[in-house]
């Protein structure tokens, strides 16, 4: 087998799997590559159902994000937000009608009023999902998780209150400390065609997303543990941390938060049951000696995907550790 003729599957979060994914179709045909992606961030406003990790990876793949921001178009507009700020005298306190704290850009916004129309219809997420993508003209399989309803919530430590992963991540700015991360899916099951990619790919990657509510989400669902350990060998993580902090995003300081060690060897800990290979940033070098003593081979490859060069590089890393 070629690289060329390798079906990947790969567990997606939202930026980080987004610039994988980028380079890793400079590696295999992107219609070979099935993203399993989170959907515990998703979220309803302004009567729109939003799956930010969904649209961060259409958006990536299909040359259209926001470079600077990583997430959202290029060259978007914000009329309707701005617009919006007039009604923020006159809402009564506890009303949510007109929020403007979770920007959403004119053009974006077309996504998901298509969205929420077509879920309104009765369609699936995962059928929705493989509408816009068509519209985009992609050829990597983006797969929902599941097609229920699935929230990351987070209790946060000074107040004990429960608050969606939204809520924490933009509302709170992610500048508060966590006390614990628990999903609410009352029995979200992840959908077939979600199972099928992971049994069937020659190789399963877990993208440098946040292990906690970027890749915990995906594997809270049933049977996802139970298939990714049933062929660990080919399952190969990249660690979200570099030196001991998060590339993007608080993956480090909720893992220090929740009493993990905020490390490749942490990370490694976590991934242990379900895949056989970390691969690490040369930053963490020192470390590998103790990631694998936590029972994960160490892979040393550049992790930093500052150019697209650099995210085929540690994509062809991945699937060759894998396979």
């Amino acid at each position: 087998m070629t690289l060329r003729d390798a079906n990947i599957a790969v567990l997606a979060g939202g930026v980080g799997a987004a610039r994988f994914l980028r380079g890793l179709r400079l590696v295999v045909p992107p219609r070979m590559i099935a993203a399993i992606v989170n959907t515990g961030d998703d979220t309803e406003l302004h009567g729109l159902s939003i799956s930010p990790d969904l649209d961060t990876i259409t958006y990536t793949l299909a040359g259209a994000i926001d470079p600077e921001r990583g997430w959202g178009l290029a060259g978007e507009t914000w009329q309707t937000m701005d617009a919006l700020g007039r009604f923020g005298p006159v809402r009564p306190e506890h009303s949510e009608a007109g929020a403007t704290w979770f920007n959403l850009g004119d053009r974006d916004m077309a996504t998901h009023l298509y969205r929420t129309a077509r879920l309104a219809e009765g369609a699936r997420l995962t059928d929705v999902t493989a509408e816009i993508s068509r519209a985009w003209q992609l050829e990597t399989r983006l797969l929902p998780m599941t097609d229920q309803r699935f929230r990351t919530m987070i209790t946060l430590a000074d107040s004990g209150d429960d608050v969606s992963f939204q809520d924490y991540f933009v509302r709170l700015r992610h500048a508060v400390p966590v006390a614990a991360v628990r999903f609410e899916h009352g029995g979200a099951e992840l959908t077939a065609e979600a199972a099928s990619a992971i049994e069937h790919a020659d190789a399963v990657v877990i993208a440098p997303s946040n292990p906690l509510v970027s890749i915990g989400p995906i594997r809270a669902l049933g049977r996802v543990d139970e298939l990714l350990a049933a062929r660990r060998d080919s399952v190969v993580a990249v660690s979200p941390i570099v030196g001991g902090s998060a590339l993007k995003g608080p993956a480090d300081r909720m893992l220090a938060e929740l009493g993990l060690e905020p490390s490749v060897v942490g990370v490694a800990e976590l991934y242990r049951p379900v895949a056989a290979a970390l691969v690490v940033d040369p930053a963490d070098a020192e470390l590998a000696d103790r990631v694998e003593a936590a029972g994960v081979r160490c892979v040393i490859e550049p992790s930093i995907m500052s150019t697209p060069e650099r995210s085929r590089a540690l994509a062809a890393r991945c699937i060759d550790a894998a396979l």
